[in-house]
């Protein structure tokens, strides 16, 4: 690898690095200002979001321009392929970000409804596998990368929980649909961002061990 091509991927991953710090604090933020009703949070977080989509272009440019100019293989190339990836799943994580915010701000529209659905729990494990999924690629932890995985599962199972809380809280009362179809609609954002935080995670795999993961979890 050139001297060159060595300083630019250097610069490839802060750019990568610090785009992750906005991202991770903006799903932190977006469930805070929903449990806070805080409106005032929530669109700015909702405003914010135009930041995160010039970040993750300017990556992804200077990743294709990277490609276009020195043709890396090998391992340079395998660290491309999964900046790129990442990039694109740290941006949609944080679309699920303003989605949350933006409920935040729809809720505020009708009367308090204590929440029915077991959005804290979810949201603890959501926003710790994130954290680790962002750790792992830090420090090229494998094992925190295949933890990031396995929990992916326990999210999947409190969000079909919480549909079934859904399904029971409006039998008993129907007025309060708009309301709690807000809620059951953040706890599908919440697994969205488990989701593609499972997807940094397999990321990080690809990128030290050149193995592709996705799909093979048992």
């Amino acid at each position: 690898m050139t001297s060159l091509l060595h300083k630019e991927l250097g610069q490839l991953e802060k750019q990568l690095l610090a785009l992750t710090a906005i991202v991770e604090e903006n799903v932190q933020l977006s469930f805070r200002a929903l449990t806070k009703r805080d409106v005032a949070l929530a669109e700015k977080l909702i405003a914010s979001d135009e930041e995160v989509n010039r970040k993750e272009v300017e990556l992804e440019e200077e990743c294709l321009k990277i490609l276009a100019l020195h043709q890396p293989v090998a391992n340079d190339l395998r660290m491309i392929v999964a900046i790129l990836k990442i990039n694109s799943n740290l941006e949609r994580i944080a679309d699920q970000a303003v989605n949350i915010s933006e409920r935040t701000v729809d809720l505020a529209k009708f009367a308090p409804v204590d929440c029915p659905l077991n959005l804290e729990d979810m949201a603890q494990k959501v926003i710790v596998m994130l954290g680790q999924a962002i750790e792992a690629l830090i420090n090229a932890d494998l094992e925190l990368a295949q933890d990031v995985l396995e929990l992916d599962d326990e999210v999947d199972t409190l969000h079909g929980h919480n549909y079934g809380l859904f399904k029971d809280y409006i039998r008993k009362a129907p007025e309060t649909i708009d309301t709690v179809l807000s809620y059951l609609t953040v706890s599908r954002h919440l697994e969205r961002v488990a989701d593609l935080a499972t997807n940094i995670a397999e990321d990080v795999i690809y990128l030290n061990e050149g193995t592709i993961v996705r799909h093979t979890i048992a």
